[in-house]
This record gives structure tokens, sequence and C-alpha cells, in this order.
């Protein structure tokens, strides 16, 4: 991956007024939070990587979104959505103005945190996933889930997600949940081995606002943003999520097939390899030339 990297500034130089290059994305998210934004952002974003490195990416600038592209170099990845050996074909379609600008709907929760007054709760915000989960040694949590003020249930599990359409391939997908289009509106919510078997993941209008309570809690519960950012909960605290009101604009090529990145992706064929399942010994198959069977 760094081995493309200086080619790929040379050719952006070739094209562009200004080309900044930053090595490690975490470093560079870390160091904009700690400055509050400093320098004025870019006219385009491109990432090297995973879903790790364009979510850090995504973060460092959550507060000014950037057009972001994503060069694929991880393994099961959604958010980028270019392979790394198209990456020269995919900015000429960029820097042409012909790539695609998918809208993402984006998270931001407010929860009371250590150290700051009631008045200034932290406001984290998330492109993928907001995750209440329970410490590795304790026992299940109770949270209890109100949609627009309305009780929805409680939940007893290892925790609980409310995942973006974007998010709904990430941990919500390994959780059970469903796949969501990128771009669709709509907000999942899926229990992590939840002990009740009829709860089930809930699609929910994307305006709804969420609360979530540690109704009951062994230990310190977790906050968990787009697998990034950490914060501890207490018994009785509430996180309240709702949409953010700007999206973050992800780039793809126009003639990107989300479908075929969901099969590549996830391993999906269609259809079983010819000797997947040999034909019984005990049963061969009939000969179509005789007449006898059903072939069609």
């Amino acid at each position: 991956m760094l081995s493309l990297l200086p080619e790929l500034s040379t050719w952006l130089r070739e094209r562009v007024d200004e080309v900044g290059v930053e090595e490690d994305v975490r470093a560079f998210c870390r160091t904009r939070e700690e400055t509050g934004g400093g320098a004025p952002p870019p006219d385009l974003l491109v990432v090297l990587g995973g879903d790790g490195a364009i979510l850090a990416a995504v973060r460092a600038f959550s507060r000014t979104p950037v057009p972001t592209i994503g060069i694929h170099f991880g393994r099961v990845g959604f958010l980028a959505s270019v392979e790394a050996e198209h990456w020269c074909a995919a900015l000429e379609e960029i820097l042409s103005g012909r790539a695609v600008c998918e809208p993402r709907l984006r998270l931001v929760a407010s929860f009371p945190e250590n150290g700051r007054p009631e008045s200034e709760p932290a406001r984290p915000v998330a492109l993928n996933d907001m995750v209440l989960s329970r410490g590795a040694y304790q026992g299940m949590l109770q949270v209890a889930l109100r949609v627009d003020s309305d009780w929805l249930t409680n939940y007893r599990a290892d925790g609980l997600i409310v995942a973006t359409a974007s998010g709904s391939t990430a941990h919500s997908l390994a959780a059970g949940g469903p796949i969501l289009a990128p771009s669709m509106e709509g907000l999942v919510v899926t229990p992590i081995c939840a002990q009740g078997l009829s709860h089930r993941p809930i699609v929910l209008h994307p305006d709804s606002v969420l609360e979530l309570s540690v109704a009951q809690s062994a230990g310190v519960t977790t906050l968990s943003v787009d697998g990034q950012g950490y914060y501890p909960l207490r018994q009785g605290d509430t996180v309240t999520l709702r949409r953010h009101p700007t999206p973050y604009p992800l780039l793809s090529l126009s003639d990107l097939d989300p479908y075929k990145r969901l099969r590549d992706r996830l391993g999906w064929r269609g259809s079983a390899e010819p000797d997947v399942f040999p034909a019984h010994p005990s049963a061969p198959a009939p000969d179509c030339d005789t007449g006898e069977g059903g072939c069609l």
C-alpha cells in the first residue's frame, strides 16, 4: 500500500496545484481532533487502505466533510469503492468531474461524560455505527430503547448496535442484521447475542430519535463510535442518538455496480460449484438419451 504513495502523489501533483500526504491516517485524525481542525480542509480526500482507514479519515473531517474516495487495500471492505489496480482510471474520472457523490447518513450521539459538565455532553459522530457493549468479564447488559420518546423494549444482551446504511455491512451484519443499500436513509438496531430469542434486528426511520438507557450493568459499559472512539458509561446513563444534519460525501465511479461489490466482498456465487455436490453413487444421474427420467 505505502509503495503506491510516491507514484500516486507524483501523478496528482502533475494535475492539481497542491497535494498533501499523510502516511498514518489515525495519527492524522488524532492531531486534527487535538488542534480543533487546524489547516483548511482539502478539496478531495484520497484514502488508501480498508474501511478502518476510511473511517479514521472521515472522523478527522467530521466537522468539515470533504469528498472522499477510498482505494481498497483491505480484506472485506465496503466503503472503499475503487480496487487498487484501478486507481489511475478512477482518479482521472474524479478530476474530470464524472464521479458520483453518495451522501451518507451519519449519527450523532449525546450523553453525559465523566469530567464534563452536564450542560456540555459529549457529541461524537459516526458514519458506520454506535455500539453499546458490556465488558469482557461481566454479565449481560440490560438496555432500554425508546424511539421518539416511545418505549420499544428492554434488551438483555451482550450489547446493542445502532447502524446506518453504511454500517449495515459491518458489525451489524456480523450480528445478524440486514444489508441496506449504501445511500438508503434508515437506521438498523441489532442486538448482540440477545437472551430473548424473539428480539430481532429492526429498521427505523432515519429521523427517529433513539434513547438507549443502561438499565442494568454489572460493570463498565462502553459506547464504541465507528470502532475507533470509546466512551465509558455507567448504569443509569442514557445515550441519545439522532441523524447528523450533514451527510458525509463519499465518492464512487459512475459505472460502479454495488451488487458486484457485495458478491466480491461476501463471496456470493449465486450457484453451487459443479463438484461441491457430486451425484450419490447409489443414484446415478439419468441418461437424457434414453428418454428416461426428468431431464430438461
